[in-house]
């Protein structure tokens, strides 16, 4: 998953994945599931399902609390309506919950099947204190677009995760499903779209966009690559995105070699409108060979097309874990008791390292920027507890206190593998990398053969150097922080600290300012981060929340003429801002002067050393 935090003002901020019981039916029939897209009742769609004749009397169907790559708790049971079972005579059967995702059936042996409705999260969204991450979410727009992620719709019964699904669609006229589902091409079912699916995981894994707009396919070596985009005015098509995604993919082949988990991959876009009951939260959500992407429609190309590469790129390259290389609690997940593993620092953290190594090693991006984004998360991540062993947050990611550091696997995660990478290199005379460690455990495992869980490091240390044990003893497994500065030095790279003009509220892309849309749009100064002269000098802090400036009420509509106007303060412009501090109101007031910062960037020690040099050189083009 990559998430983006996007504050809602005119730039982006990057934060931004169990074997089923003996069968109880009385053959190994499919599940045959028909989604009515026709017929939308009151913003819902009616899911039925046929499971079989069962040889027990009590069942219980399950819509998932937990997906594979979201992280979180989602409980998408609350989005199910008036569920009944039926048996062969049409008549009603007792149902019961047993929590927000559970429904228990009795007298199961008459079970013919059972209907329900489903509503969509986007709607929902910002009334939810903990929202489905939309990329993870589902959107039902009568006649014009249906965002599938199948896991909102589609449930199991106990027991049979395993069986094979046939999943009927009925779509209107007009609307094109984009999906890595294999379809039916026989005539069985005349009226709808039929899709087959081995057994419940690839249902899940498999989401699907129709729309009324044309997709847009290329050709990366043996991978078929489809853009569908959805753009609700009409902003983008597929067709403007398809040049940037094949340069940008093409590079990413390029970088992984040999290693080749798909022959097609699908990047299913929904533009969100930014209303109220339209998709606010932006990134992305991998699959084995799909990836869904919601992001603003208002976004300009430029900034719409970088977004992408930073978000596609790193879906694709979960292609190599944990899509690829994963643990058995990736393979055998279960959806309604979840086991995490303790691996994010590569699920993740690999993930998102490649997405900005290869950048640099083919072409697509300069040094100072590559430094930059280094630098960045450096910065980034010490927001989050840097003495939290890494491990440790990974198997408890979904629990307190841990939840709260889970951006930090974009930021630190990727730091790590930088750290690791750069030490393989330095103890292999260059030949090593997590680029090649990536691979050699692809060899090993691959997409049906998981790694036990606690013997991944043995493994890695086994096939690598003793002092990688030290390395994730201390840093990974251990809580003791990393001084990225040793790593980089190995490089002959430095940092210097010197002040740097910025905007009031923005510093280019970087906001000093979030919005909480959980409280109504409410506009707060970010934490954790270097705040500049103008919030420090009027007395403001991280987490204040912004109520009033010059007298004008703020939430997220007021700040926005507010930071243009801010454009041509002159240094002893007068400001009042009334902040909320905890419980308390407290009012600064000041000249705005002129806005610095404290900037620390990355560049070359002056006369560095030939194995400096070489060793940067295979580290960052190698």
């Amino acid at each position: 998953m990559k998430n983006i935090l996007l504050l809602l003002l005119s730039a982006i901020l990057v934060t931004a994945c169990g074997t089923g019981k003996a069968l109880v039916t009385a053959d190994n029939s499919m599940i045959t599931t028909t989604i009515d897209l026709v017929n939308v009742s009151d913003d819902k769609v009616m899911v039925s399902l046929n499971p079989g004749a069962f040889t027990s009397d009590d069942i219980s169907f399950f819509i998932p609390k937990t997906v594979p790559g979201t992280y979180s708790t989602d409980n998408y049971g609350k989005y199910i309506e008036d569920l009944k079972a039926f048996d062969y005579d049409g008549k009603e059967l007792m149902v019961s919950k047993s929590d927000e995702n559970t429904w228990n059936i009795s007298s199961a042996r008459k079970l013919d099947k059972i209907s329900y409705y489903v509503n969509d999260t986007y709607d929902t969204e910002r009334e939810q204190e903990e929202a489905v991450f939309s990329p993870a979410g589902t959107n039902i727009m009568a006649g014009e677009n249906f965002m599938l992620n199948l896991h909102g719709f589609v449930g199991y019964f106990t027991g049979l995760k395993e069986v094979p699904y046939a999943l009927n669609i009925k779509a209107p006229e007009g609307l094109t499903a984009t999906t890595s589902l294999k379809k039916r091409t026989d005539d069985t079912v005349t009226d709808a779209d039929t899709y087959l699916a081995a057994r419940y995981f690839d249902i899940i894994d498999n989401p699907i966009l129709y729309n009324n707009a044309a997709s847009e396919s290329f050709q990366i070596n043996d991978i078929t690559v489809t853009i569908s985009v959805y753009s609700p005015n009409g902003a983008y098509s597929a067709a403007d995105l398809k040049g940037r995604m094949q340069k940008m993919m093409g590079a990413q082949k390029s970088f992984l070699g040999d290693i080749d988990g798909t022959k097609e991959y699908n990047i299913l876009l929904y533009l969100s409108t930014l209303e109220d009951t339209d998709a606010g939260g932006f990134g992305a959500l991998e699959h084995h060979t799909s990836t869904v992407v919601v992001l603003p429609e208002q976004m300009p190309k430029e900034q719409l097309e970088q977004a992408m590469v930073d978000v596609v790129s790193h879906e694709f390259f979960h292609i190599v874990t944990p899509l690829n290389v994963h643990s058995k609690e990736i393979q055998f997940f279960d959806f309604n008791d979840p086991k995490m593993s303790e691996h994010l620092w590569m699920y993740e953290g690999t993930t998102e390292y490649f997405a900005n190594l290869f950048q640099i090693q083919q072409g697509l991006i300069d040094e100072t920027e590559f430094y930059s984004r280094i630098m960045g998360k450096i910065s980034n991540s010490k927001a989050f507890d840097d003495a939290m062993s890494f491990t440790t947050m990974s198997k408890n990611i979904l629990d307190d206190p841990y939840k709260d550091n889970y951006a930090n696997v974009y930021e630190k995660g990727a730091l790590i593998n930088m750290a690791l990478d750069i030490t393989l290199r330095e103890l292999s005379n260059g030949e090593k990398g997590v680029l090649w460690l990536m691979k050699e455990l692809s060899k090993k495992y691959g997409n049906n053969t998981p790694f036990e869980d606690d013997k991944l490091i043995d493994e890695i240390v086994a096939m690598t150097f003793p002092e990688v044990r030290t390395f994730f003893n201390t840093h990974v497994i251990g809580d003791t922080p990393i001084d990225y500065s040793t790593y980089l030095s190995k490089t002959g790279l430095t940092s210097a600290t010197q002040p740097e003009q910025t905007g009031y509220f923005l510093r280019g892309q970087d906001p000093f300012i979030d919005v909480d849309q959980a409280n109504d749009d409410a506009i707060f100064v970010r934490k954790g981060i270097e705040l500049n002269t103008f919030f420090k000098d009027l007395g403001a802090k991280g987490g204040d929340v912004i109520k009033n400036i010059n007298g004008t009420p703020i939430d997220l509509e007021a700040i926005r003429p507010i930071i243009g106007q801010s454009f041509g303060w002159s240094p002893e412009t007068e400001i009042t801002m009334v902040v909320q501090r905890g419980e308390e109101e407290i009012t600064l007031k000041g000249k705005v002067g002129k806005p610095m910062v404290n900037v620390t960037r990355i560049r070359p020690v002056e006369n560095e050393t030939t194995e400096q040099a070489k060793l940067r050189e295979v580290w960052m083009k190698s």
